[in-house]
């Protein structure tokens, strides 16, 4: 119980602090402070990556999974900003003294910015009056500067490296909480700005620099500890597309599109640049008929800009977001590598613009919208169905601009199947090509779909399934260029006859055939409706007692109830059946159904072949004869089944009977 209260007053505690806090830095703060207290005052939970110096506050999702960017995380506890260590008490009990900024850069050890402010004649100026913002390299920023850029600057210190540090710096005092997303304050060099983003998870960036210490009080303002040197910017992201010999292919492209003006115009977009060796990497043809069509192009833009500016500091775990094209791309990190789609390949980051962030990556992304059908069902879970087209002659039905609807099986689905191309074979692909382009959003129950064979596929819609015939739609479509594709779980199999003709067709089931017409069903079977049967194999027959049998045979009242309770009144597919589906017979209580390992169970009795599909219904193919609690006079009902358990009993209490003899 006292356990359960301690838990209770922790998660209370989390959930009133985050309301509390101003700003989603203030929040991770807290939840730092909270996870950080057991080992005194002022204590903050930082988790470090391994194999890095990057720090982070917590929030609740790291601290549970220990990760960042999917690197496990080491736990240390430091003092939080503005606090210090005092020998022999616990925890940071002490504030930090509150000094001129100068001295507040050795205090919080940004002595690398200390030692460069004394050097470009700095200090005089931020040890004395005003209310400062600094953001100050931390030592680790300054060593990672390339050699040629750091040289430039001390070279010339009383220009150039003022004109850094001045670009550091804003005049007026702006605490974390006045750095608001997408804000942006005029630096001390030429009023340039700064541009600030403040991200829901808590992670603040000045020109893409992580804040790492923020709020370090002084008596002439406030330091903010940054993780990188800032550099000045002064152009779009249309002009850095333009001088980048790096970009040429791009440059071409976003010209032809017409999206010139908006990566002129104010905006805060953030852009995955392809170079001109992810161009190259694109088969010619591919690339050639996505620039000669204006709409694929400008979709396949449109698909490398995000709606908003993401610095790749800003990223700590994977994160849909949506670009302009309208769909989303998964941008994450694994360790020190920023990832788009799950793939590593950004090659340089953060280049900033001002209304925007370029990254260059080395592939290009081409969306779903800007494929042909072909393009789209290769390199996914449909290949194998794919090389299939193509070997039987559909090709140029699935690189055109036809508006046509592609029922692509999952590769699964030809598992223990014959790939020949065999005439029926061909006759059978060219009905999983429907004549419309379709979305599945818009199927409805009864429809009918025609296919390029002529035939009309029949949509079936159940609670959780959507299904043409006997095959049901196991992904999201698949939006192309001209035409659209649905994976589906299984090969099409459209119907050839009723069900009375299939079981006719069917040796396994001449048994039945017999009893069907003995019973007087013959004519039900033929007739228009949706059944579901359960259809016992010759085998399920030939498992029955001879007498037994023949006693049934006699009696067609009997007989014919029996096979009512293996049909259903409704349609079900394999496809819909779920733990728990009922299925009301035409005779007797309800049929249970369920799935395991992808075998459908009737009455727990496995389905050995499931959705042979006929005009009036589907059939199900069972080897055991299920039971029917309606049937009078003991009429045979999984007889066999109950007969080999009480054997199974009557042994065990044997063998029980002779161990207690001995």
């Amino acid at each position: 119980n006292m356990k359960r209260l301690t838990w209770f007053a922790l998660a209370f505690t989390l959930i009133a602090t985050g309301f509390a806090a101003k700003t989603p830095y203030q929040a991770v703060l807290q939840h730092s402070r909270i996870r950080g207290r057991s080992h005194g005052p002022n204590v903050c939970a930082m988790q470090n990556i391994q194999g890095s110096d990057k720090k982070y506050f917590t929030n609740c999702k790291q601290w549970y999974h220990r990760k960042i960017c999917g690197k496990p995380t080491v736990v240390t506890y430091e003092c939080c900003p503005g606090y210090e260590k005092v020998t022999g008490e616990k925890g940071c009990p002490a504030a930090l003294p509150l000094v001129n900024i100068y001295k507040t850069l050795g205090v919080i050890g940004a002595t690398t910015t200390k030692m460069y402010s004394e050097r470009a004649n700095l200090q005089e100026e931020i040890e004395g009056p005003g209310s400062f913002t600094f953001f100050a390299p931390s030592n680790e920023a300054w060593a990672a500067l390339p050699t040629e850029i750091l040289d430039a600057l001390v070279s010339n210190v009383n220009i150039e490296l003022l004109n850094a540090l001045h670009y550091h710096m804003i005049n007026k005092r702006l605490t974390s909480d006045d750095l608001k997303h997408g804000a942006s304050f005029p630096s001390m060099y030429q009023d340039l700005n700064v541009h600030i983003q403040h991200y829901s998870n808590g992670v603040v960036t000045v020109n893409c620099a992580r804040l790492v210490k923020t709020d370090q009080h002084a008596t002439n303002g406030i330091v903010h500890v940054v993780d990188r040197v800032i550099t000045a910017i002064t152009n779009n992201v249309n002009s850095l597309i333009d001088t980048d010999d790096d970009l040429d292919t791009l440059r071409t492209a976003v010209a032809a599109a017409g999206l010139t003006s908006l990566l002129e115009n104010e905006g805060s977009y953030t852009i995955f640049a392809p170079t001109n060796e992810a161009f190259e990497k694109i088969p010619p043809e591919t690339l050639t008929r996505i620039l000669g069509d204006p709409l694929a192009l400008k979709d396949l833009l449109n698909y490398h800009i995000l709606k908003s500016l993401h610095c790749s500091e800003s990223i700590v775990a994977g994160t849909p977001m949506e670009t302009l094209q309208g769909t989303v791309l998964e941008v994450g990190c694994d360790g020190e590598e920023m990832t788009i789609n799950g793939k590593a390949i950004v090659t340089q980051r953060d280049k900033l613009g001002t209304n925007g962030v370029i990254h260059y990556i080395n592939e290009l992304l081409i969306p779903d919208s800007a494929k042909t059908l072909m393009e789209l069902a290769e390199g996914s879970v449909v290949t194998t169905a794919s090389k299939l087209f193509k070997d039987a002659g559909l090709t140029d039905h699935l690189i055109g601009s036809e508006a046509v609807t592609l029922l692509a099986p999952l590769n699964d689905a030809f598992k223990d199947k014959s790939l020949a191309m065999t005439p029926d074979m061909k006759k059978l692909l060219r009905n999983h090509i429907l004549k419309e382009r379709f979305s599945s959003k818009n199927l409805y129950h009864g429809q009918e779909l025609e296919t390029l064979g002529g035939v009309k596929l029949r949509v079936f819609v159940f609670r959780n399934s959507l299904c043409i015939e006997n095959a049901c739609i196991a992904a999201d479509d698949k939006n192309g260029r001209f035409a659209n594709m649905f994976i589906i779980n299984k090969l099409l199999t459209p119907p050839m006859g009723t069900v009375m003709d299939l079981l006719k067709a069917d040796d396994r089931f001449s048994t039945l055939v017999g009893i069907i017409q003995r019973a007087g069903l013959t004519e039900l079977l033929n007739k228009k409706g949706t059944y579901t049967f359960f259809a016992p194999t010759n085998a399920a027959f030939s498992a029955m007692p001879p007498a037994d049998l023949s006693k049934l045979m006699r009696n067609p009242k009997e007989l014919a109830n029996l096979l009512k309770y293996h049909i259903g009144e409704e349609f079900l597919v394999s496809g819909a059946v779920t733990s728990h589906t009922r299925v009301t017979p035409l005779t007797g209580d309800k049929l249970e159904l369920g799935t395991r390992n992808t075998t459908v169970y009737v009455n727990r009795v496995p389905v050995v072949e499931a959705d042979l599909m006929a005009t009036n219904g589907v059939v199900h193919a069972v080897d055991v004869i299920a039971g029917s609690q309606v049937m009078k006079n003991g009429v045979y009902a999984l007889l066999t089944n109950c007969f080999s358990h009480i054997n199974a009993i009557r042994v065990i209490f044997h063998n029980l009977h002779v161990i207690v003899l001995k």
